[in-house]
Formats: structure tokens, sequence, C-alpha cells
């Protein structure tokens, strides 16, 4: 991918599990050079997370595609020796592991920038670099639960809830990107790099709406509200007449009046409460039950043409299966079928956006643990001989 946007950008991710992973991930699927950097015994967990085929692991084709994959033990002299040598080549180093780790191994930023001023490193932790917290392990669910998404979610009745997947992760990932790209901007123009401090139980925080302001201005404590909303109804899941689900949502005042006149009750847009999402919140019961009823004698096709005949927003509820099926998603590209050394072709989401001019690629799936290391290490004057040695001693 020579004409790719970030093509000539080299990558080097010592990081594991997921937020830190992906960051990178993102970058290689626009040509950056992503080096994969594990314990020669002890890969990364991610390796082990989810469902297998034939003992590979199908989260990590996903998480570690367009990556080079090379075993080093950073915690010993000549490891962390060999990943300075790396870094004299690099632009961007991820790592994730607890504040403190990478000093006392003699690799922290002094030593990093002592071999590359250049460098940006982003640090991705739970709590970040200090604070009370900094110290402690951390993964993405306490994220989820100190930012105030799990007490937001779920029925009124019911438990905080969790996510089934690492939403807080996934959120930390893309901040991390985005942060990667604006350090290293600055990095071109000053000719100096920089530390990013990245706080998993930060970015999923600033996507949760204004509830800080309005609780900092008002008083007031958002509480958990289903599949309703506080900002607009008629919003809600609703079960059609083959037992199947579609979501509804009129976050425009347009979109909800057409709603209730598909539905068969215009009657309720003359009502005072309904100008407004919030007044119209407030009566969610009469609203949801004249929608859920004309749905529920409905099937699934029938509601959807409906509802895009009436210019009304609707989508349905999906497993992996719709997703697959789904014509749109066809047409835009959004899955993709790679060829793989291990498990031959693989089905897995694309990059994330279109570029017209400089598009993203999957070049390749997640690669075998250490499949690259005598590559990598040859780049910078490790001979064969060196790397048998090395290998004997487990450096590698």
């Amino acid at each position: 991918m020579t004409d790719a946007p970030l093509a000539g950008v080299r990558v080097l991710d010592i990081s594991t599990l997921f937020a830190g992973p992906l960051a990178a991930t993102f970058l290689g699927d626009f040509g950056a050079d992503v080096i994969k950097v594990e314990h020669p015994t002890k890969p990364d967990a991610a390796r082990g997370h989810g469902p297998a085929k034939n003992g590979v692991n199908l989260w990590w084709k996903t998480l570690g595609r367009n990556k080079r994959t090379v075993t080093i033990n950073l915690g010993s002299a000549e490891g962390a020796e060999l990943l300075l040598r790396l870094v004299a080549e690099a632009d961007i180093l991820v790592e994730n592991f607890r504040p403190g780790t990478l000093e006392r191994w003699g690799i922290g930023p002094s030593e990093l920038h002592a071999a590359n001023p250049r460098l940006v490193i982003a640090r991705v932790t739970a709590f970040g670099q200090v604070g009370p917290y900094s110290g402690r392990p951390g993964f993405g669910s306490l994220a989820e639960a100190m930012s105030g998404f799990a007490g937001l979610t779920g029925e009124p009745d019911g438990p905080p809830t969790l996510p089934p997947f690492g939403l807080a992760d996934g959120i930390a990932a893309l901040a991390t990107s985005y942060a990667l790209m604006v350090a290293l901007r600055s990095a071109e123009q000053t000719g100096v790099g920089q530390v990013i401090d990245m706080a998993i139980i930060e970015p999923i925080l600033m996507l949760l709406g204004g509830q800080i302001t309005t609780y900092d201005q008002l008083g007031t404590v958002q509480k958990r509200t289903g599949n309703r909303s506080v900002n607009n109804a008629p919003r809600n899941v609703y079960r059609t007449g083959d037992n199947e689900w579609v979501a509804v949502s009129t976050s425009s005042q347009s979109i909800a009046e057409r709603v209730m006149h598909l539905v068969g009750r215009a009657d309720l847009t003359d009502e005072p409460w309904f100008a407004s999402g919030h007044t119209r919140a407030e009566h969610a019961d009469v609203l949801d039950d004249a929608v859920s009823s004309w749905i529920a004698e409905r099937s699934t096709a029938e509601v959807l043409e409906r509802f895009a005949e009436a210019q009304a927003a609707v989508a349905p509820v999906y497993d992996v299966r719709g997703v697959l099926a789904d014509p749109q998603y066809e047409a835009i590209g959004t899955i993709r079928t790679v060829d793989d050394e291990e498990l031959g072709p693989v089905k897995m989401q694309n990059v994330l956006f279109r570029l017209s001019e400089t598009p993203g690629d999957i070049r390749w799936a997640g690669r075998a643990h250490g499949r690259d290391t005598s590559d990598v290490l040859a780049e910078i004057g490790v001979s064969a001989d060196q790397l048998e040695q090395l290998k004997q001693r487990g450096i590698v």
C-alpha cells in the first residue's frame, strides 16, 4: 500500500487485549506498517478470547489484521535493547502496561525519546498514568461502570447492565487512533514527539451526552429508561406480527408526526405536548401503545416497507445473520472476505470508512504468534545466528 495515506508510518504495538491493539489495527488498515510485539511464551491474551476453529482464535483474525507479529521479552535487558533499536526506526509506539512498568524495564518515555525524539507514545490504561487508581488493574468493563454507562443501561426496575462486548475499549481505541494522528501531525511540524495519556474511563464518558452539565446546572440525575429516551418518543423496539423486532426512532419532529400518521393516530399530533421531543417522552406510554399495536398486526417486511414509504425511521433488530444478509451492508462493502494462511477465506468487518482517493485495505488477517520475528529483526541488523542465540535464551 505505497499510496495509502499512512504508508511509511511505522507503528510498534506492544499493547495487549483490546483498546491499544485495536487503535493500532485502525492505523494498519490505512497503510501503516504495524509491528505487533508479544512475549515469546505469553502471547497477547486476546488470542485466547472467544471462539476458535481448529485451535485458531477467530477474533484475533480481525484484531491482528495488517500487523507483522514479532516476539520479544521486553522485561529482559536484551529484549529492551531490541525494542529501542526498533524504536529508532518507528513513528508511533502503543503500550498498555500498568504505569511504571516500562520505566522499570528501562524503556520508559525518556529512554524511548532518547532513541527517537520524534516518537509518539500512546499509553492506554484503565485509569490513566496518575491519580489514586492509576496502579490498579482495570478493563473496559470498569470504565462502562464508572462512566455511568451501565447505570443508564437496562430497564428502570432492573439492574445496571454491562454490554456483551468491549464497548469502552472500542471507544478508547477510536479516541487513541485520533490522538495518534493529532500527535503525529504535531511531530511532523515540530520534530518533537510526545506522550498520549489515554484513560479508558474517559472517552466513553464523553459520549454519554450532557449529563454532567445537566447535573451541574440543574442537579438532576439521568435514570435508566430501558429502550426509551428522555429526549423523544416514540423511541423503542417493537415486536412484529411474525415475532421479530424493529427499532423506531423519532429524533426529529417531522419524523414523529409521520410515524403517528402512519399508525393511524394523527390525532395525537394535535396534542400540545406533542410539539417537542421532551414532552413527547413524558407521554411515551400512549405513543408506544399506538405504535406497538400497529406493528404487532403486521409482518416485519410490511412494517419496513410502510415506514419506508412514509419516510419514517425504522430498522430491523439483527443478529449477525441479518447483518450478513442485509443489502445495504452489501452495497457499501461493510463485510470483507480475506484470504488467511491458517483458515482460508475469512469474513470480517471492512475498514472503518471509505476514502475516495486513498482507501484503506485489509492486506492479511491476524497472523500466528511470532510469524515475522526473523524478518523484522533482520531489518535492524539481527543476523540469523544472533536470532538463534536470542531464541535459545528466551529473548525472542
